[in-house]
C-alpha cells in the first residue's frame, strides 16, 4: 500500500462551510496540517489492514483505494470507501504527480508497486468548482458557457457540460467544471485559479471563494 498525496476538500456550497453538502466545491493539496507521521499512521492503522481484510475474506482488491478520513480526540475515523479518486480531489492530486501514473497502475496489477515510483512535484495545487445555480438542489441545464482567453498552465476539468445540438458549450449538471492550477505555494496557486474565473461565465455561476483559505491565511 503506497499513499498517494492527501487532498482536502470542502463540502458545503457556501463560503464559511454553510449550506448544503455537496460532491464538492473545491480542494486542495497537499494537506499541510497532515504531517508525514500522520499518514504513517493512517497506512499502518487503517489502509493496510483494510487491504489484508478484504485479501482473508477472499475478496483481495487492487487499485485505487480512496479513504475519507476525520481525525478525532480518539484518532483517525474513516467516514467512507471508494475504489476510486475522489471527486474534486484527484483535479489537486494528479496535477502533483512527478510520474506516470500508467506506471503506477501497471505496477499495482503485477505486484511491482515501490513507493519509488510514487514521486511529487514541489508547491500545491488548489481547484475550484463552478457549480450551476441551485446546486445541490434543483438547477437548471443548457446554460451557454462562455470561456475566454485563459493562460496555458491553467487546467478546466469539464463535469457537468455538454455541447448543443448548434455546437454551443452549456451546461449539464450541478457542477458544471473545475479550473485548476498548480504553483510553488497555495497562495500562489489560489490567486491564479480565482483569476482565471472571471474569464469563465454561464448565468447563476456560483463558486466559493473560500477555497483553502484558512490554510494559507
Amino acid at each position: 500500500v503506497v499513499p498517494m498525496m492527501v487532498a482536502r476538500d470542502h463540502k458545503r456550497a457556501l463560503d464559511g462551510d454553510k449550506g448544503l453538502n455537496t460532491g464538492g466545491m473545491g480542494a486542495f493539496a497537499p494537506t499541510l496540517d497532515v504531517t508525514p507521521d500522520d499518514i504513517a499512521e493512517i497506512r499502518e492503522s487503517v489502509l493496510i489492514p483494510t487491504v489484508q481484510g478484504m485479501r482473508a475474506a477472499g475478496t483481495p482488491y487492487i487499485g485505487v483505494l480512496y479513504a475519507g478520513l476525520m481525525r478525532t480526540a480518539d484518532g483517525w475515523r474513516v467516514l467512507e470507501f471508494n475504489c476510486r479518486f475522489g471527486d474534486p480531489e484527484t483535479q489537486v492530486v494528479l496535477p502533483m504527480l512527478d510520474g506516470d501514473l500508467y506506471a503506477i497502475m501497471n505496477a499495482c496489477i503485477d505486484g511491482s508497486l515501490d513507493e519509488r515510483l510514487v514521486q511529487w512535484h514541489d508547491g500545491a495545487c488548489a481547484t475550484v468548482v463552478l457549480a450551476s445555480p441551485g446546486y445541490p438542489q434543483a438547477y437548471p441545464k443548457g446554460l451557454p458557457i462562455t470561456i475566454g482567453d485563459l493562460q496555458p498552465a491553467t487546467l478546466v476539468f469539464h463535469a457537468g457540460t455538454k455541447r448543443a445540438e448548434d455546437g454551443a458549450l452549456v451546461t449539464s449538471g450541478g457542477r458544471v467544471m473545475a479550473v485548476t492550477a498548480r504553483a510553488n505555494t497555495l497562495a500562489a496557486a489560489l490567486q491564479h485559479v480565482y483569476d482565471e474565473i472571471q474569464h469563465i461565465h454561464f448565468e447563476g455561476m456560483h463558486y466559493r471563494r473560500d477555497i483553502g483559505k484558512v490554510h494559507h491565511g
